[in-house]
Parts: C-alpha cells; sequence; structure tokens
C-alpha cells in the first residue's frame, strides 16, 4: 500500500478572515484551528501543527509583517512545527510537556530550525504588535501543564487553547511522563480547570470572542458556565458518564482504554473513569 502524504492530511491549510486584523487558520479536515493576529508592526502565530512542514510558507502569503509565534501549550499538534521558526514563545511549564513530543506526525528534527529558541513566558508578559497587545494568562495544570490563554483586549477576543473545545476536553494527565502522572491526580486537575474557567469569567467584559483550538470557533460564553458546573456536578454526582467515547482517534490509542466521557449541557470531557468513579458523589 502507498504511505500517505503527511502533508495532505496535517498540512492542507485553509485560512480566512474572522476580522479585518485576524485569521482563523484551519485544518485537519476543518476541526483545528490556528490564529493569525496582526498588528501594525508585526503579526502573531498562535500555534503551529504538527511537525509535517509548509505552515510558514503558507502564513508568510497571508501577512507582509514580521511574525512572532507563540504555543497555547507544548502538545505535538500546537507545537510541532515550532521548528519552521527561529524563535518561538511558550509558556514556563512547557518543559513539563516536552515527552508529549514523541507523539507528534513527521519529524520535527527534520524542519528548518530544529534548535529554535524558545522563550519562556509568565503571567502578565505582553505581546506588542503595534496598535495591538497581546496580554498573557498562565493557566494552573488542567489539560496541559503548559498552557496560556491569550488576551487580546483591543480585538475582545480570548484563546484558549485546549482549555475550552465544542467538543470534549482532555481533562486528564497526558503529558506523556510517567513520573508526572504520579503527581496530578484527576481531583487537582479538575480543581484547577474550575479556577481557571472562573478566571476566564471574571475578565467577562474583556471580551466578545471565546476561542479553542478544536472543532468549532468561536463558543458562546455560556459553554464557561456550562464546564464551571459540569465540574461541580461531578462532585454531586448526577453528571452523564459514558464509557462510548465516540471519538475513534482517541480510541485507536490503547493507552485511553480506561477514559470515559462525562457529559453536562454542552460541556463534555474526557477523563479516566476509575479517577472518576472514586469523585462521583463524594461531595467534596
Amino acid at each position: 500500500m502507498e504511505k500517505p502524504d503527511l502533508k495532505e492530511i496535517f498540512a492542507s491549510f485553509f485560512a480566512w478572515k474572522a476580522k479585518e486584523n485576524t485569521w482563523f487558520i484551519s485544518f485537519m479536515g476543518g476541526t483545528q484551528f490556528l490564529y493569525l493576529l496582526e498588528g501594525e508592526e508585526k503579526a502573531l502565530l498562535v500555534d503551529t501543527g504538527y511537525a509535517v512542514g509548509g505552515l510558514r510558507e503558507f502564513v508568510e502569503k497571508l501577512t507582509d509583517k514580521p511574525i512572532e509565534v507563540v504555543n497555547t501549550h507544548y502538545h505535538p499538534d500546537h507545537a510541532g512545527g515550532n521548528g519552521e521558526w527561529e524563535r518561538v514563545m511558550m509558556s514556563a511549564g512547557a518543559p513539563l510537556d516536552f515527552k508529549s513530543m514523541a507523539r507528534t506526525v513527521g519529524d520535527p528534527n527534520a524542519l528548518p530550525h530544529p534548535d529554535y529558541e524558545k522563550v519562556y513566558l509568565e503571567d502578565g508578559d505582553t505581546i506588542d504588535l503595534g496598535g495591538r497587545v497581546v496580554e498573557v494568562l498562565r493557566v494552573e495544570d488542567a489539560h496541559s501543564h503548559s498552557s496560556l490563554y491569550l488576551l487580546d483586549r483591543t480585538e475582545r477576543l480570548i484563546i484558549m487553547g485546549d482549555e475550552m473545545d465544542a467538543w470534549q476536553v482532555m481533562m486528564f494527565e497526558n503529558s506523556n511522563d510517567p513520573e508526572l502522572k504520579k503527581n496530578y491526580t484527576q481531583d487537582q486537575l479538575l480543581r484547577s480547570f474550575r479556577r481557571n474557567l472562573m478566571r476566564v469569567k471574571s475578565l467577562d467584559s474583556e471580551y466578545d470572542w471565546l476561542l479553542g483550538n478544536h472543532n468549532g470557533s468561536p463558543l458562546a460564553k455560556s459553554y464557561l458556565d456550562d464546564f464551571i458546573e459540569l465540574v461541580d456536578h461531578i462532585y454531586i454526582g448526577d453528571v452523564t458518564v459514558e464509557d462510548k467515547l465516540n471519538h475513534k482517534y482517541v480510541e485507536m490509542d490503547p493507552r485511553n482504554q480506561d477514559l470515559c466521557r462525562i457529559r453536562w449541557k454542552k460541556a463534555s470531557i474526557f477523563a479516566r473513569r476509575p479517577e472518576i468513579d472514586l469523585l462521583l458523589g463524594s461531595g467534596k
């Protein structure tokens, strides 16, 4: 059988202007999103997809401004293509997720800049694009150990990476590091997740668009309430728990045999069933 063309699958990019200076870039059949924010002096590319190449050439056709690059988090579908650039900004927590890159598609070492400079960002840092400043909000460990929110008060949008999703948020320790799995319980991740969402909710007056990186964007702000309530109702014990994930790619991975889907209104997460069973109805 002929080997599939990885670029055809993972680098078939399509872009449109959602605002005059804001591009949405989709790939993977429209299920994943990158963002390109243009200021007066520079542009900011949010995430780099998989390590199959072709993204830089595509993005440079969208803007003639110098391009800065930032990762919402250090997972292979968001940071795998970093090596197409000389310098990438990311969360100070990114080193905790470095082992996740072993699951990427393509070969990061085959990209032009495999030893790109890593610039670590902290809560409150800003990225000035000229007339458009993006504020970095550090995120407590939940979906990943390396997540950032990017708040753009000028264009009134907030980018939440994989910490917000219309289909489901992966809410289990998935750094690919066995040692880290010993240190983060499902209870800790859920409580951190809730605090992160409450922080975004407290900034409600600062943004109109809530942007995730998979399965639909932008999202209604009511998703925040539904995800917050989902966490609360796990401890109350009246959420819907399904062993059938209805996600063929996740189900194909033998490491995911103990995952379940948990639903509340529009919100849905994947978590490990044995750990969720301990929390359901615990009232804590």
